[in-house]
């Protein structure tokens, strides 16, 4: 293995490009439209253009990737997390196109990405499990029958999810239709099938996972623990390794069923085996994950080990660097760095860093895709770097922790960071640990000021058009602020995006993102609060709601990509239809 192309972008693509030049390997990025002058692809051997918007025509378009692979000459593909890190067929393509594949095999994937496939390997080693369906179901009233069986709350699931894209908790009867239906769409988006199943919940738990490294010799090797626990929207904020406060029987329980599932199915490279641990100490089999995991520098800090690494040894066919469990070396706790507002509920936030200072010191290690004047586009997650910190014990890497969370500043974009400093200083974290899945929700009472709204990006991508070098056509990529050189007409082009203050009936994107579905037609009567339409802002739902009763004129077709405060529909009073206005453009 010489060359390797991350199928990626972000932060994962920054670790992966330098485990890279730490092992000797050629690194080749690819990039969507606005990534083009990000941090990984400038850090990159090499960096080729996926000639994209959206993730579904850059990051997850396999054909593209696979061109560029044979381009590159690269003979290995990484491909992080999320996007296709996940997906059989990618690994297939990558395989049958003659070049390494750095994962399991792709019938392991399918598989352990099968979450019903998953639970029947569990059952079959006799891993821990909590009751749930045999097979996807078909329609809310069998999650409904579900929850009158076996009681609430319960979890509906992608079949094919993760990362907590298409779960959705059912705490009534009276919701568990309007979430399968969501959980549905949300699992279509994000993996393109939305097969659901439904299982009991264990209310207020612990988030407990197994890191596994496997090869291809027969080594299968639990090398730590992590808890995951503290999460908003089934998505992760806080890690630690070890996992704290487990007994010697849990811990043993976890590693062993980890093991086991991992042995059962053939697993080769690193993964994780993840539980639940409820209250009263029951655990529970929650899921595979068939890929390097966002939290895997904290299992690094306490290992001594390279994960990144291990995985180019096993794709190379070599064995694990180490025969047995590495004992824990003290404690590191990892923060991620979001682009979310936590005093507005945590939404996802899009614009340009104006300034990025990251914190240093002992034991202090920052994993980050972006710097100052970077660009956090709409379209893709919200993780921009981790901060991880690492000490002998437990508290004193919250006592670093709490030193590094005072020296990092982020503006322009609002980041989670002062979620994160009242975190550290809460008792239920730093001394009971009394958290849990459902903490931030439920327990968390501080309110965090909302930051202010950032400014529109000025670049939102690439204007592209063709040369003629030599007498050979060449296509080149502009970032469109050059349309700024353009004055007036780059500003009209723009204007039609922008919102109308004093207009009452304008129904104005909430965020930056991807209008996915109209829940109303076009001169439909509505309601005050109504919910009209979705938004999909980073892979979250946000909804758009009526801002007065009245008639509807849809502006902004579903499907189409929008600024936060874009009119995408307006509401008149009285009961006639206004169709016949003039609609905007919408980028698309």
């Amino acid at each position: 293995m010489k060359k390797v192309l991350i199928a990626n972008r972000g932060e994962i693509a920054v670790r992966i490009i330098r485990a890279c030049k730490d092992y000797g390997l050629t690194s080749v990025a690819v990039y969507a439209d606005a990534d083009a002058d990000a941090l990984f692809v400038r850090l990159a051997d090499e960096a080729f253009a996926l000639d994209g918007v959206t993730a579904k025509d850059s990051y997850l378009d396999i054909e593209k990737l696979i061109a560029i692979a044979k381009r590159s000459g690269a003979d290995a593909v990484h491909p992080g997390y999320g996007f296709l890190s996940e997906r059989s067929e990618f690994a297939e393509a990558v395989i049958d196109a003659g070049l390494i594949w750095i994962g399991p095999d792709p019938q392991v994937i399918e598989a352990l990405g099968d979450k019903l496939q998953a639970r029947a390997i569990a059952q079959k080693v006799g891993a821990p499990l909590v009751a749930g369906s045999d097979s996807a179901i078909s329609s809310p009233a069998e999650a409904l029958a579900f929850a009158k069986k076996f009681g609430l709350p319960i979890a509906i699931k992608a079949a094919h999810g993760g990362g907590g894209r298409g779960l959705k908790i059912a705490r009534e009867l009276g919701e568990v239709e309007e979430l399968f239906s969501s959980a549905t769409r949300e699992a279509v988006a994000a993996f393109g099938r939305g097969e659901c199943y439904v299982e009991q919940f264990l209310d207020r738990p612990r988030h407990i996972e197994a890191q596994v490294l496997a090869d291809r010799l027969g080594n299968v090797l639990v090398v730590g623990t992590r808890d995951c626990s503290l999460q908003r929207r089934n998505q992760k904020l806080v890690e630690e390794a070890p996992a704290p406060f487990l007994s010697d029987e849990q811990r043993e329980k976890i590693h062993s069923a980890a093991r086991d599932i991992c042995t059962a199915a053939g697993y080769t490279g690193a993964g994780t085996v993840e539980f639940l641990l409820s209250a009263d100490g029951v655990i529970s089999f929650l899921e595979v994950n068939t890929r390097l995991q966002v939290e895997h520098p904290v299992t690094e800090e306490t290992t001594g080990l390279d994960l990144v690494i291990e995985q180019f040894r096993i794709a190379e066919g070599q064995p694990i660097s180490v025969t047995t469990m590495p004992e824990p070396r003290g404690h590191a706790i990892e923060f991620r760095i979001n682009m979310e507002d936590p005093g507005r509920g945590f939404l996802p936030s899009a614009g340009e860093i104006s300034k990025f200072t990251a914190p240093s010191g002992p034991g202090v290690r920052l994993d980050s895709g972006v710097a100052s004047g970077s660009t956090i586009p709409p379209m893709f997650d919200s993780l921009s770097a981790k901060l991880i910190v690492w000490g002998a014990t437990r508290e004193q890497a919250i006592a670093r922790s709490r030193r590094a969370l005072s020296e990092f500043a982020i503006d322009g974009v609002p980041s989670v960071l002062p979620f994160h400093r009242a975190v550290i200083a809460h008792d239920d974290f730093a001394k009971e640990f009394r958290v849990h899945t459902r903490w931030i929700e439920t327990d968390f009472a501080e309110t965090l000021e909302a930051a202010s709204r950032p400014a529109p990006a000025e670049s939102t991508g690439l204007l592209r058009g063709h040369v003629e070098i030599d007498g050979k056509r060449v296509e080149i990529g502009i970032p469109d602020t050059f349309l700024r050189l353009l004055g007036p007409l780059s500003a009209a082009s723009n204007s039609n995006k922008k919102s109308e203050e004093n207009d009452v009936g304008a129904v104005t994107a909430p965020v930056p993102g991807l209008l996915v579905h109209w829940n109303v037609s076009d001169g439909a009567i509505v309601e005050k609060g109504d919910v009209l339409a979705m938004m999909d802002v980073m892979k979250m739902e946000t909804a758009v709601t009526a801002p007065v009763s009245g008639t509807i004129a849809i502006l902004a077709e579903a499907g189409s990509s929008q600024t936060a405060g874009a009119v995408i529909a307006r509401i008149t009073s009285g009961t006639t239809s206004t169709t016949e206005q003039a609609k905007p453009e919408t980028r698309t």
